[in-house]
């Protein structure tokens, strides 16, 4: 762990809120240095919610219908989290696109149920992503941590842990896998950042 003060989080969800949860949990086990300030959720009824008030964690219910356009939406997303003064943004789970302003540009994380340039973009979310890497016959999956910028799933990768996809896999049991790696590799990635050991170079991640 570091001596440096917590890193101040937001988390962005949409749904189940299971990462908000881990990381909660690896806080909470002091596995994590990390302090979550704020939870934003692009869905009023997203059970991630209930984690959050559980924790006294503030929340901010920001729907993309309530916006005119891009901008406005990530206006509403980030300035939230500029008024919070956090440190990094961690999407769990969030499945809208929303533009990165400036100011966070290299302090957005997303972690992708696949082994990212494959099996993403747009349309690849949630069950979809393992349903297509069976189709294709795919012999190994993962999970991918990688700063996000405004393209879908393209922006500096932090790192990534894989699994082997099995021949009697299914969609669940594939998918259980690679969560189970997420929890690993998400609190991992943020904790490198809270070390300050992570150093971004054009598309290179670079880990002191």
């Amino acid at each position: 762990m570091t001596d440096k003060p917590p890193l101040s989080l937001a988390v962005l969800i949409s749904g189940g809120g299971t990462t908000l949860r881990n990381l909660i949990n690896k806080i909470a086990s002091g596995d994590l240095s990390a302090e979550i300030r704020l939870v934003v959720s692009s869905n009023r009824r997203a059970r991630g919610l209930e984690y959050a008030e559980q924790a006294a964690i503030p929340t901010r219910i920001v729907e993309r219908q309530a916006s005119s356009n891009d901008a406005d939406f990530s206006a509403a997303i980030f300035g939230p989290c500029r008024d919070v003064g956090v440190d990094l943004v961690a999407m769990g789970g969030f499945l809208k696109h929303v533009l990165i302003p400036d100011d966070f540009a290299n302090r957005v994380l997303n972690i992708h149920p696949a082994l990212i340039p494959a099996f993403c973009g747009p349309g690849f979310y949630g069950q979809r992503v393992h349903e297509a890497v069976l189709e294709y016959g795919a012999k190994i999956s993962g999970c991918t941590v990688h700063f996000v910028d405004n393209q879908y799933d393209h922006g500096p990768i932090v790192l990534q842990r894989t699994v082997a996809v099995l021949d009697d896999d299914t969609p669940d049991s594939l998918a259980e896998r690679i969560f189970a790696e997420e929890c690993l590799a998400f609190p991992e990635a943020i904790q490198l950042c809270a070390e300050g050991r992570v150093h971004v170079k054009g598309r290179r991640v670079h880990l002191s």
